[in-house]
């Protein structure tokens, strides 16, 4: 992290609290993006450039061509590379969103570096999740991973785990943009996961005397009937219904934009510079 010196009066161009309570400096994060020319790509770098305490320094594409890359906001350029060895050095935080071969390549060539990385790339299992933490814990540095980034998502995962016991159904359908390659999405797996944990065993899930098409009740994860869907014009939707006799109960979010996945991702990367070791999930910035 770089600091900015203070101005007149001791003002910087954007105001921090130190431990104390004092104005202090402000700290800037130099982040790069892994996957940059791609749709979530691109706006994580718009959400970088407009945080005073961030400030872009590099992206990496398995797309590009190196040379450099002009910011969205104006401001100048980055380097750009096809290569992520090549801009991670620099950088205090990389932000990954690529798919989950990519994450991983990421975390090892970033935490060999020294650099801090948070990972929107799904699709991550239980072996590439310890394989994060044991890099987090061999290079000294923070990891970050999170299946969603909406601030609402979350809150959903936590209040479907609170109405869980109350249930005996639960039908999940997710519905996505045509180019997301996995399925369910990871959201909705750690929606089902946490629905699961809170009701504490499995929900009662109905099987048709008659199935005049295989697979028209989705996947089953302990009981909850998973429905995926893709098509253009959509970008994140996850609906819960829960039901029981004589009543059901709906809990739905939509990312109408992928900007609505910037303050999370922001959060995270300001709180991975602070926290070594492996973070899975927002809600462990959220305190939920």
């Amino acid at each position: 992290m770089t600091e900015v010196p203070a101005g007149p009066g001791g003002m910087t161009g954007g105001l921090l609290l130190d431990n104390a309570g004092d104005l202090g400096e402000l700290m800037v994060i130099k982040v790069a993006v892994h996957g940059v020319l791609g749709r979530m790509g691109q706006e994580v770098l718009s959400a970088v450039c407009r945080e005073p305490d961030l400030t872009p320094v590099g992206g990496a594409d398995a797309t590009a061509e190196s040379g450099t890359l002009p910011l969205p906001d104006g401001s100048g350029a980055v380097p750009l590379s096809s290569a992520l060895a090549d801009i991670a050095g620099p950088a205090d935080v990389v932000v990954d969103f690529t798919n989950a071969d990519g994450a991983m390549a990421a975390m090892r060539t970033a935490s060999a570096l020294k650099t801090n990385l948070v990972v929107g790339s799904t699709g991550l299992s239980e072996d590439n999740l310890r394989e994060a933490g044991a890099l987090a814990d061999q290079h000294g540095v923070g990891i970050f991973i999170a299946p969603n980034f909406a601030l609402g998502a979350v809150v959903m995962v936590h209040l479907a785990k609170l109405a869980a016991p109350f249930f005996d159904y639960a039908d999940l359908t997710e519905m996505h943009h045509e180019a997301k390659i996995d399925a369910p999405s990871g959201t909705a797996l750690a929606i089902a996961a946490a629905v699961a944990e809170g009701k504490g065993g499995e929900f009662t899930s109905n099987v048709a005397e008659k199935k005049t098409l295989e697979g028209t009740r989705g996947g089953v994860f302990k009981g909850i009937n998973i429905h995926s869907a893709r098509m253009p014009g959509r970008v994140a939707h996850h609906e819960l219904v829960f039901g029981t006799l004589g009543q059901t109960l709906t809990l739905r979010h939509d990312s109408i934009n992928r900007e609505s996945f910037m303050p999370g991702v922001v959060m995270a990367v300001r709180h991975v510079v602070k926290n070594p070791g492996l973070t899975v999930g927002l809600e462990n910035i959220l305190g939920l």
